[in-house]
């Protein structure tokens, strides 16, 4: 008795049409089977493909990281000017460094993600702390002008009368990022153009209850000790830096949003990897709804993906448990959300 007279005895089936129905499904079952390995050579394939990217990345990230840190080692002991070269060359490869690192999120894991997040975000610490030592800013205030004041103005000296390209005066030879700043305010209106902050570090602090107004592209910002203030920022081309914020309304377009020590606040937010918070608790998020004439100008200016909004992408490093969403940010229902805004 011949196999396929067994099989069909077996399975029920007698004469031709069972041993047709047992060849199809011997073939359907052999096609399974091949379907199944080739599945699971391509994952096998995509792995590996996955690995030698991610040894790509580390390979050259850490090789750029290196050579960034070794140009900050050298500011030390250097004349003004040598470190002032230093520090825009470094600030310039971290912004690199940082879009390199958003081109290759696709292919990384969670743990090599953060780890050169931290990385960055201590460069970018390293190159504050090295300016804030070798260029101090100028303290200043407003003070009213007496009548020697005055006397003293209508005869400009030509230090006084140094000025850059866009017509900003220079402060004691200061550098012109230095001078993009609003400090210890409270209950104001306040609004830089283009002019003032683009390509340049913008720093807000000690503001209370203020209305802040930044059109362009700065390179960076940084808020620090904010209080029931509404601040609506353009395109910033790398980070924003928070720290110590309370009860206040952000609109911010960003490659990377580093959050400290933060409460009650809620960010209307464009950003390019993915949003950090540390410390904070009652921080909500909207997606980047600010418009202005020159928004998509200044779009192109910052070289932000535009197409590309990682909003509700948030990592809480005091929040660890795995598959629970941490208790201290929250997203802003949409009919909470706030769509119109004064200029």
């Amino acid at each position: 008795m011949d196999a396929t007279h067994e099989a069909s005895r077996e399975t029920g089936f007698a004469g031709e049409s069972g041993a047709v129905m047992i060849q199809e499904r011997l073939q359907k079952r052999h096609q399974a089977r091949a379907e199944d390995a080739e599945r699971r050579k391509e994952a096998k394939d995509s792995k590996s493909v996955a690995e030698e990217k991610g040894e790509y990345f580390s390979s050259t990230f850490n090789t750029e990281r290196a050579s960034i840190e070794e140009m900050l080692s050298a500011c030390s002991g250097a004349d003004r000017a040598a470190v002032t070269r230093r520090l825009e060359e470094a600030t310039a490869k971290t912004v690199q460094l940082q879009k390199f690192l958003n081109d290759s999120m696709l292919f990384l894991t969670q743990y090599e993600l953060r780890k050169a997040q931290a990385a960055l975000l201590k460069l970018q610490s390293a190159i504050a702390e090295a300016r804030e030592e070798a260029l101090p800013r100028k303290k200043f205030a407003f003070r009213a002008r007496t009548k020697a004041t005055d006397k003293v103005a209508e005869t400009p000296s030509p230090e006084a009368d140094t000025r850059t390209d866009s017509g900003v005066a220079k402060v004691d030879g200061a550098a012109e990022s230095e001078q993009c700043s609003f400090s210890n305010m409270d209950n104001v209106s306040l609004t830089k153009t283009a002019v003032d902050v683009q390509k340049r570090d913008v720093l807000l602090s000690h503001l209370t209850n203020c209305k802040v107004r930044l059109f362009g592209s700065p390179s960076t910002l940084h808020l620090k000790h904010i209080d029931g203030c509404e601040i609506l920022c353009g395109p910033v081309s790398s980070s924003v830096f928070i720290d110590h914020c309370r009860n206040s309304t952000l609109a911010i377009p960003c490659q990377q949003l580093r959050t400290h020590h933060t409460t009650d606040t809620r960010v209307y937010l464009h950003v390019t990897s993915r949003a950090i918070i540390e410390d904070c608790h009652g921080v909500s998020f909207a997606p980047f709804s600010w418009s202005y004439p020159t928004l998509e100008e200044d779009f192109e200016v910052s070289g932000l993906d535009r197409d590309r909004n990682n909003w509700s992408q948030v990592d809480d490093f005091n929040w660890l448990a795995a598959g629970a969403h941490s208790p201290n940010w929250t997203v802003i229902p949409e009919a909470d959300r706030k769509t119109t805004w004064d200029l």
